[in-house]
Order: structure tokens, then sequence, then C-alpha cells
């Protein structure tokens, strides 16, 4: 028998050589070498065993089995079959169908066992040809139950008969291992043919079935999803047309998918999103990389907007591996991006408002918080903004609750933008920074203010602005102003969302500039409370010349200048002597103004009764201490002592420095609550800060306080001052100490002067205390604003000695008429002689009271400064106590008579005992003297 033969090429098999040598003897020209024996008969046949028949092709090799025997078609080398000499086998043209099928042959001699075993007949049965050749293909391939039916097929078959069919067949197993086969399934076609002696023989063609099955399902599967896929699937062949489309992309795109082939990208998108998909797809095609998630934009006829599509993109290779296309399976993306851009303006929306958390409300300033409210909304949310505020609410004025008057005054206190710096305005002349205006009745920005709602103005034809929102600012029920958010042409308009932003962002910062307009009014109100606690004008006091300087906290803190607790003042003390005092009391706030005013009369109404500096500290501490009780005093003292209910009351700290300066003597008394220690600058020395034991602030208790006296020279600076002054985040306090007395330090001589040998008295320091203050305020850092700062300046000027009068007096009862002698002689000296006759009198009474009631050497002082000061000193400890004389009493009018006759009068104890005094104006123009006549007639 002889097989079909078939074109071959050359192959990795293991039958090259045989190839090779079948191709040598067609190059030898030979009939026999054709194909064609010399002679016929099995043992011929037999010869050729283990060379390949044609038909042998698998998926994926196109080559085929050289023919190894003589043919019934050996006129196919004459007729061009065969090729020529030297020449190669040519693979099966591209597409075949034995691309994805497996086919062998193999032939069956006259008495019916196989004659020729093929290459490929080897791969599908599992057996070699050495094996094969010779077997009964009934008795080694089909199951025994089926064998006498495949008996008499064979007969028929060699009888001549075609005949084709599935055939199940048993794989034969390995002797080596001794298993039997597996069961396979092979469609057989069976051709008679004859021998060259005229015997029946027969060929068969078999066709893998497990792969035809194979391809079934797969052919099944890809139909299933190219027709019933829910996304757009199209088929594109290497000239980027469509070969086919499926029903989801004809019904988007109109027609039926026949009517979508042949066409290209061009026909669907825009030209510019068409060039750069068919650049994507050639790269598809050149490389064999895929695409995924490529987003595509284009039209859907009927359909209006744009719609976005998901597409990916790969290669489709054919079953040998050559390219033939490429498969496109487009995604409907349109909800899906509006909703990602609806999630993304909210993640905007939420960023800015987070933003806008974070940046508005800083400072308790409104201006500044307006334009914190444009820092954020521009460029994030609008291109321009503006902010109007209320005149009346920047004036101070109470705004009522409600809706506000839409034509009221405005005043423009914010602008930005990210486009022009020209004013901006929705309608009407665009309005300045800073200008004062007002919206006409019937305008959109009026009715916003009115209703309390916001409102949507177009722009202008022709100009910059699209669109413009206008917010009304409202917080607590209170219309406070107006915003105003607009966006350009090109940008998008404003939608509803963007509204309830604007809204939002508007009553943030209208609830910012409320608190702050509240704030303000607060600060003024504590303000005014303090400046009215504190020295009028500027102080006075015998023996010194005053400066002071008090800075409330400023805005740099971001507090809009908070007020605090310092405080200063200068009290005037019997006897030309002066209380000089400065305290802080820790907080800030009204709570702290108001302690403040509390402590400060405290400590007037304590220095009028001339105590001790230690012993009026010791009552202030007491004083503070009943501050955070409401019992007072006494319950603050018992809630001491009871440490789980110390916490119930509000706690009062001060620090406090007083001190008290006698003109005459030139000595100061010092004592210390926990203030920074007072500084002084002696002439021609530098500034040094005096050792005062500072004690504990008021309000601790629990420790005394002590005193420290100085004898101050003359001319010589004494400053105390607060802890604001010399203390900030930026400089401790030891820094600012430094600072401030090098500050203080004034030059010791001009430039050219020889130094100071001793021999001649210290040069004064000449210069303007105002200027001091000045000066000192301007070196240190004093605009942190972090706290008050006070500062109190006193130049020592002693009274002269011609301005005292000072007499010892026995204790005998002429010593009323030297006292009165003294006083005379020492007026007219003085060129005070309308102030004779009522200095005798009063003189004459202190000294008889010393003389009845008090005990030791009486002591007279005349002491003349701005006012004539005359005091009786004795030893004796009890206080003269006025009181009302009946109208039967000889006596008991004298100290009535001096009050009625003096401007003031008093008494204080002394070391040695007591001092009574009266103080009487000099005469001038603006005073009038009483008559001491018509004071003694008004007794009785």
């Amino acid at each position: 028998m002889s097989e079909i033969p078939a074109k071959a090429t050359e192959s990795e098999d293991p039958s090259d050589g045989a190839r090779a040598e079948a191709a040598d003897g067609l190059s030898s020209g030979d009939a026999s070498s054709a194909g064609l024996p010399a002679t016929g008969g099995p043992a011929t046949a037999r010869s050729a065993v283990g060379r390949p028949t044609a038909g042998d092709q698998t998926a994926g090799d196109p080559a085929t089995d050289v023919p190894s025997s003589a043919t019934p078609f050996g006129d196919l080398a004459s007729a061009g079959g065969l090729p020529p000499a030297g020449g190669t086998w040519q693979v099966s043209p591209p597409g075949s169908m034995y691309d994805y099928i497996r086919v062998a042959s193999f032939s069956i001699g006259p008495d019916g066992l196989v004659d020729q075993w093929s290459l490929r007949a080897e791969q599908i049965f599992g057996v070699p040809a050495e094996r094969a050749v010779g077997m009964d293909p009934i008795a080694a391939f089909v199951d025994p139950d089926r064998r006498e039916q495949g008996q008499r097929k064979m007969a028929e078959i060699l009888d001549g008969r075609e005949w084709t069919g599935v055939v199940p067949f048993r794989l034969p197993g390995t002797e080596e291992d001794g298993t039997s086969g597996g069961e396979a399934l092979a469609e057989v076609y069976v051709m008679p043919t004859r021998t060259e002696e005229g015997e029946r023989a027969a060929v068969c063609i078999v066709v893998d079935v497990r792969t035809l099955r194979s391809i079934e399902t797969d052919l099944a599967a890809s139909q299933a999803i190219f027709g019933q896929s829910p996304f757009g699937f199209l088929l594109i062949d290497p000239d980027l047309r469509i070969r086919r489309a499926n029903q989801r992309f004809a019904s988007i795109f109109g027609g039926t998918p026949d009517d979508h082939r042949g066409k290209d990208v061009h026909d669907y998108l825009p030209r510019g999103e068409a060039e750069r998909v068919d650049a994507t797809m050639r790269r598809v095609l050149d490389t064999g990389d895929s695409i995924t998630d490529m987003h595509v934009t284009g039209f859907v006829p009927g359909a209006e907007g744009h719609r976005h599509w998901s597409v990916n993109l790969y290669r489709v290779h054919s079953g040998s591996g050559r390219p033939i296309g490429i498969a496109w399976l487009g995604t409907d993306i349109t909800a899906r991006r509006a909703a990602a851009r609806e999630a993304a303006a909210a993640r905007r929306n939420l960023a800015l408002l987070n933003e806008a958390g974070v940046r508005i409300g800083t400072s308790l300033d409104l201006e500044t918080t307006a334009r914190e409210l444009l820092d954020v909304a521009v460029p994030g949310f609008c291109d321009l903004a503006t902010v109007d505020l209320y005149q009346g609410l920047l004036a101070g004025d109470e705004t009522p609750p409600g809706l506000a008057d839409g034509s009221a005054e405005v005043r423009r206190v914010a602008f930005a933008s990210a486009v022009s710096d020209a004013p901006f305005s929705v309608t009407g002349e665009p309005v300045k920074l800073g200008a004062v205006h007002h919206y006409a009745f019937n305008s959109p920005c009026a009715d916003a203010l009115r209703t309390a709602r916001p409102r949507t103005v177009p722009g202008e034809e022709g100009g910059l602005v699209r669109s413009t929102l206008a917010v009304p600012m409202v917080a607590h029920d209170t219309v406070v102003g107006l915003a105003q958010f607009a966006r350009t042409k090109g940008s998008e308009p404003f939608g509803d969302r963007d509204r309830d932003l604007a809204v939002e962002l508007a009553a943030r910062a209208a609830v910012c500039i409320d608190n702050a307009r509240l704030y303000r009014r607060e600060h003024e109100r504590a303000l005014i409370l303090q400046r009215s606690l504190l020295p009028p004008g500027d102080p006075e006091a015998s023996g010194l010349d005053i400066a002071c300087r008090y800075l409330p906290g400023s805005a740099a803190t971001g507090r809009a200048g908070e007020v605090g607790g310092d405080w200063f003042d200068v009290i005037e003390l019997p006897g030309h002597r002066t209380a000089l005092v400065v305290g802080d009391v820790m907080g800030r706030g009204l709570r702290a103004a108001v302690a403040m005013g509390e402590l400060r009369t405290a400590v007037r109404t304590l220095a009028q009764l001339d105590l001790e500096p230690a012993e009026v500290l010791s009552q202030l501490d007491e004083i503070a201490r009943g501050l955070g009780a409401p019992g007072g005093v006494q319950q603050a003292t018992r809630a001491a002592r009871r440490p789980r209910e110390a916490d119930l009351s509000e706690i009062y700290l001060a620090t406090c420095i007083y001190a008290v300066y006698d003109s005459v003597t030139r000595r100061c008394t010092f004592a210390n609550a926990g203030h920074l220690p007072p500084v002084l600058v002696e002439p021609g020395e530098p500034a040094l800060m005096l050792d005062v034991p500072p004690g504990l602030p008021l309000g601790v208790g629990g420790e005394p306080f002590e005193e420290v006296e100085v004898e101050l020279p003359e001319g010589a600076l004494l400053a105390l001052y607060t802890d604001g002054l010399v203390e900030s985040r930026d400089h401790p306090l030891d820094e600012g100490l430094r600072a401030f007395v090098g500050a203080l330090t004034g030059p010791v001589r001009p430039s050219g002067d020889a130094p100071h040998d001793g021999s001649t008295p210290p040069r004064a320091d000449t210069r303007n205390l105002e200027d001091v203050c000045d000066h000192v305020l301007s070196t240190l850092d004093t605009h942190h604003g972090e706290d008050d700062i006070a500062l109190l300046m006193a130049r020592v000027q002693g009274l002269p000695a011609e301005s005292v009068g000072d007499w010892a007096l026995p204790r005998e009862p002429r010593s009323v008429g030297r006292a009165r002698e003294h006083a005379r002689t020492q007026l007219l000296a003085w060129d005070l002689e309308p102030l004779v006759d009522t200095t005798e009198l009063l003189v004459s009474e202190l000294v008889t009271n010393a003389l009845r009631y008090g005990e030791g050497e009486i002591r007279l002082r005349l002491l003349l400064d701005r006012t004539l000061v005359c005091e009786v000193w004795d030893a004796g400890l009890v206080q003269p106590r006025r009181r009302r004389a009946r109208d039967t009493d000889e006596g008991g009018r004298g100290l009535q008579l001096v009050g009625l006759l003096s401007a003031a009068w008093g008494s204080r104890r002394t070391p040695r005992g007591k001092t009574v005094w009266f103080e009487l104006p000099l005469p001038g123009a603006d005073t009038t003297l009483t008559d001491p006549a018509e004071a003694l007639l008004s007794l009785f």
C-alpha cells in the first residue's frame, strides 16, 4: 500500500533524517526515488517503515511527512506537486485548519495488518512505528467487546468499501511497566486502494476528536463571550478596521453588528482622540503589549454630552502564533466618571472646609479674619472674592439680632483675586479696598443682606466675571456682612454644592468675626475700666519728678490686645512723702482688670492709714486671698485648712512692690511681694538692681514681708516696672533685665571730660525723664504684645534745707507760745504772711494736745513744698480722736477747729511715738483761705 503524498518542511521531530533521505531520493530524478518502488509486495512496503506519511499536521507545527512509498498519484511529480531538486517543503497556507487540528495517517495491507505508520500516528496513538507495523489494528486498539464488529468492518474495507466514523480505541500499555493504556476517541476516514499487484488495501486518515471537541468548546465559549457580553467587543484586523462587532457595541452606536464592519476609530471618535487611539492600537499590534483601562472620550448618536469608556486592548494570534488583529473590550464609565467627579468635588469641599477650620479665626481682629476667609477661598474655590462688613459693626456699635438693612453702609475690608488686582464689583462702579459704600435697595447684594439668603448674580456681557455668589455672613442670627465669590469666564459655573459650600465658609467666618466683635467690645470695656483705675494724667509728688508709661497687650498675640492686670500708682502721703506702687495680677481679661482695681483701691486705702510698707503688703495679701472666696478673707482661711475644698474657690495671685519715699530725708523704704527688683541709677554711675527680698506673691499667704531702706542721692533715677517690659517668648527674663539695666545707664560724662576722681560731686543725670521712658521702650522688645507693660520712673529731688523748719520743744506750758513764735518767724521768712494767723492757731492746738495727752519731748516741723505741712511729734502712742463737742462742753473743739481751717489733717504712728499733722494750701489766685474767726464762731 501507499500513502497520500503531501508537502513537508523541516521539523524538530526525530524523523528529520528520514525526510532528508527522501529529499535526496527525489532530487536524483529516478522514477523509483519519486516514491515508486522497483518491485511490489509486502516486503517492499515494509522496507519503508518509520517514514512519515501525508496529512500529519498538528496545531502550532505546520510541517508534514515526506512520502516513503509508491502512491496511486504517481503523476504528482510530473505535475509539479513535488519540489525541484535542492528545494524545501513549504509551510501550509496561512489560516489553514491544520493549524488547529491533529491529523495523522497510516495504511493497511491486503492482509489487514498495518503496512505504514506515520510519525503523527505515533504522537496520537502513542505507539512507535517499530511496534505498529505488522500489528492488527483491530486487535491492538479496539476493545475486546467491539473486535468482532471491527473485523467485519475491516473485511468490508478490504472488499473496496469506503468508511468513516468515530472510533473509540484503547491505547496499548508499555511492556516495561506492565500497565494498560487508556481510552481515546478518533474520527477515522478509510479509503480503499490497490497495490501494484492489484491487491486491495486501505489508507486511513485519523483526526484526534479530543482536539475537535476542544475547538468546539472554545468556539462556543468565544461566541458566548462575544455575543452575550454586556461590554462593547470588537475584533480589529491588522489594517485597524473592524472585522467583527458584538450586539452591545451596535446597540450603543446604532445599526446591526454587520453595519460596523470595515469602519475604523475615526468614524466614532473626534479627530484628536481618534488619532491617539489609532497610535495606541498600532503600538499594541507591533509590540504585543496589552493596554488596560485606557480612557476614551467621544459622543454617542442621539445622546447629549460626552461619553467616557474604559478600553482594554490586546493582540490576537492564530493557532500558529501569527498576529491576526486586536481585540477591543470597552466599558462605559460615564456614570462612574460622574460619580468620581462628585466624590472628588466632595473631597475637595471637605478639604476646603478643613482648611477653613484651621486658617479662619486665628486672630480676634475683624479685618484679619476677613482676609483669612479670602485666603482659603481664592483660588481653591473661586477666582475673585470680597468681604464687606457693616460700618456700624466696625465702629463698635451694637448690631441688633435679626435681618439687617441691605442698603446700610458697609466697608470693603478684604479683596483677593487670582486673575486681576483691579477692584471688583458685581454691579455698578468698582469699590476700592477700605472704601465705605452701600448697595442699591433693589440690588441682589442688598436682597441677600435683607433675607440672609445667598443670591447668584450672572456676569455682565463682555465682562471678566461669569457668575457671582453673594452670600450673607450670618452668625447667631445676626448679619454682620456680605461675602462675594466670583468665577471668571472659562471656569465652571457655581452649582448647588458650591452654593452650600460658600454658605458654610461665610458662616464660619461670620462666627469668627462676631466673636472678634464681642471680644473687641469686652476688650474695650476692660481697657476703659483698667485705664480708669490707673492714675489720671501725669502724677505729681513732693520731691520727685515722675514719668510713667502703660502699654496694654497688643494684637500681635492674636488675642486682639487682651488687657491684663498690670497697674501702677503714685500716692501722696502726709509729711511730703510719696508711695510708689507697681503690681501685676496674674491672668488676663476683665477678671484680671477687676481684681487689679480692687487691689489698687485697697492699696490707696491702706496707704492713707500711713502703715509701714511691709504692713501694707501683709494686709494686701489677706485681701487677695479673700478675693477668690465667696465669704472673704475668713472663708479663704477656712478653705485653706481644707485642701479638698480649696479648689472650689477662685485663686487670685498678684505681685506687687510698695515703696515710700520721704522727700525730707531722701530715704526710700521698699517692701516686695514676688515682684521684680527696682532699678536705681545714681548720678555718674551705671544702673543697678536693688537687693530687695522678693517675698511671696499676694494671695499665697503664710510668710511675712521684709523692708529695705535705701538713701537715694539727689538726682538719682528710680525705676519700677512689670515683667512684660523685660520678658517675652523670644527673650528670657535674665536677658531682658540686662537689656533694661543697659538702657537705663546714661552717659557718665560728656565726651572729652576727665573721669570722676571723687574730688568733685558726680554729674547728675540731666536727661528728660519722658525721653528716658521713650528710650527704654524703643530699646527693649516692647512690641511682642504678650503682656501689659507698666513702667514708673522717678527722679529724686529732695526738699531743700531752707524749705524745712524743725524745732524741739520741752514738755512745759511755755512751749505753746514758743511754737507759735517759731511758726510765725518761719512763715514770714517764706513770705507766707496770709497763713500766719491760721498756722499759729492750729500749731497752738496741736502742741497743747501733745502737752495734755502725749508723752516725752515735743517736736515741731514745718515743710514747704507745693503745700505747707505742719507736724507735731511726741512719744505718746495714743492717737487723737476727733469727737463732736456738746454745746455745754468747755473743751473738745480743738481737732474740729483743725479740720475746719486746714485742707487735710491726720495722725500716724512713728517708731518712737506718733505724729499729728495738718496741711494748708499756699496762697494764690485760685486759693480761698478760711477766716479763723468765722471758723471759731461756726463751732458754737
